[in-house]
């Protein structure tokens, strides 16, 4: 008997992490898949372009707060797997405006694990077999390590430090209740910092890229010697999917891409490569590293985080294909070479655009 094909929902599939999921989705499987974006200003249609037309791709301008919506969706998809990644991410908004991460974080995870829960409940047997809700998380739900050696584990026990990590958290616990009190296959990932190309400019390094770039001020908090593991986004897709195909439900799985680095090593490694491969600076740049401004430090900022993804590498076979030296370089290429897509997105037309302005 021929298995019935796999579709796969998700969510926040216009972001810089969904919309890598989806280019590997539509690239390298013969899945069919749906994208769930309301588009807030990090979602970016650009992203998908050269997908946006394959039959096998298609999307649904839906908020994860509205389970009116979500049902209609579930109940026209009719989906295998669930990858659930929308989310509000960054924690300098989460400092000034909280209540859109508790909305979002929270109360959006809420409405998609009850929609699914219900689908779920309707499907046959072998269906219910099949059906997967992975839900992508962050290993900032752990807080942060005062130690050089000591690493987040899937036990480590959660300690947030931001309305953001708190409401990931939140939203990791509910997850685990679903799957516990309602019997809903789920699966958790953790992951450490994304870097890469399409990622919205308000971040690390694109931010420093950018800025570099154009002869602006490079802000570094504090002292810049915060320590983060950064993993390029082509090996955190590659390992989501592999976790929603493969990975065993009820477990969680932490990925991470063996890469710590301070901030001020990531920023003087950033100049570095600009050094080499845009040589021409802006008027009165010497050196980009002498564009280097350090500011007061934000509240409550993590000192250290650091993954050990011996799990995922054991149970599933996934490593990192990147080094952060080649990662980096090739995203500093990709911004070199794609002006045009993060221009819109400096400029606000896109915006614009995107909301009929």
């Amino acid at each position: 008997m021929k298995s019935s094909p796999i579709k796969i929902l998700v969510t926040g599939g216009y972001g810089f992490i969904g919309s890598a999921v989806i280019r590997r989705l539509i690239g390298s499987s013969d899945y069919s898949v749906i994208n769930l974006d309301k588009l807030t200003y990090a979602g970016n249609l650009d992203s998908l372009q050269d997908i946006s037309n394959n039959q096998r791709y298609s999307d649904a301008r839906v908020d994860i707060c509205d389970s009116q919506a979500l049902s209609l969706i579930f109940e026209k998809f009719q989906p295998t797997h669930i990858m659930h990644l929308a989310a509000e991410s960054h924690v300098d908004r989460s400092i000034d405006g909280p209540a859109e991460f508790i909305d979002t974080n929270i109360i959006g995870t809420f409405n998609l694990l009850e929609v699914a829960r219900n689908y779920f409940n309707n499907l046959n047997t072998a269906e219910q077999k099949k059906f997967r809700f992975h839900h992508i998380s962050t290993d900032e739900v752990y807080g942060d390590l005062e130690g050089t050696d000591d690493l987040f584990t899937e036990k480590t026990s959660y300690s947030p430090s931001s309305p953001y990590s708190a409401s990931k958290a939140a939203s990791d616990h509910l997850v685990r209740a679903w799957g516990r009190t309602y019997g809903l296959p789920i699966i958790i990932t953790n992951c450490s910092n994304n870097y890469g190309p399409y990622h919205f400019p308000e971040k690390l390094i694109p931010h420093v890229i950018l800025n570099a770039f154009q002869g602006k001020a490079i802000p570094i908090y504090g002292n810049g010697l915060q320590i983060r593991d950064w993993l390029y986004v082509e090996d955190h897709a590659k390992a989501l999917i592999r976790v929603v195909i493969e990975g065993k439900t009820g477990e969680t799985y932490n990925i991470g891409g063996h890469n710590e680095k301070t901030n001020l090593e990531v920023v003087e490694l950033i100049c570095s490569i600009l050094e080499e491969l845009a040589p021409n600076k802006p008027n009165g740049i010497d050196k980009y590293k002498d564009l280097i401004t350090f500011v007061k430090d934000r509240p409550g900022h993590d000192k250290r985080y650091a993954i050990d993804a011996s799990k995922i590498e054991r149970e599933l076979g996934w490593v990192p294909d990147e080094t952060f030296d080649s990662g980096l370089r090739k995203t500093v290429k990709w911004y070199l070479d794609n002006s045009a897509w993060w221009e819109r997105v400096l400029s606000g037309k896109y915006r614009l655009e995107r909301l009929g302005g």
